[in-house]
């Protein structure tokens, strides 16, 4: 759930920005990682997902995102891992919502479990999610 109090962790308000559509260019201008990586519409779809974004040594899918204004934004994402290191049982998206009900009781989140494609490989979304807020801008060093 977006807007939950636990695991929310201070991001770089950049790597959350929506950026703006350019036609010229035909792609997305100014877009930070984590909300690039927004990838729900093609898990359901059973489609590859978007880029993942680094964060803490692990690459990281966004499921959610919540914008309601500059300074009030968030978004939820899942760990991505080997199916071999996960501990439990992975799912595809059509058998973790075959009872919806359960799906969004899992303690762990809605999309643990699940199998997703990237880059020709699999991987297993691991929850429990995490809601990346606002934090402070980071400084790029000059050394």
């Amino acid at each position: 759930m977006i807007n939950d109090q636990h695991n929310r962790q201070p991001v770089d308000p950049a790597r959350l920005a929506g950026g703006q559509w350019c036609h010229r260019a035909d792609k997305t201008i100014g877009q930070g990682d984590i909300n690039a990586s927004y990838s729900a519409d093609r898990i359901g779809m059973g489609q590859p997902i978007r880029k993942p974004f680094a964060w803490h040594g692990g690459l990281w899918v966004c499921v959610g995102n919540w914008y309601r204004g500059p300074d009030n934004l968030a978004a939820e994402a899942y760990r991505l891992v080997h199916p071999s290191i996960f501990d439990g049982e992975p799912v595809t998206y059509g058998e973790k919502t075959r009872d919806g009900d359960a799906a969004r009781a899992d303690p762990n989140g809605f999309y643990h479990g699940m199998i997703v494609k990237h880059a020709g490989q699999s991987f297993v979304l691991s929850g429990p999610p995490v809601v990346f807020v606002p934090g402070e801008t980071e400084q790029l060093s000059l050394l």
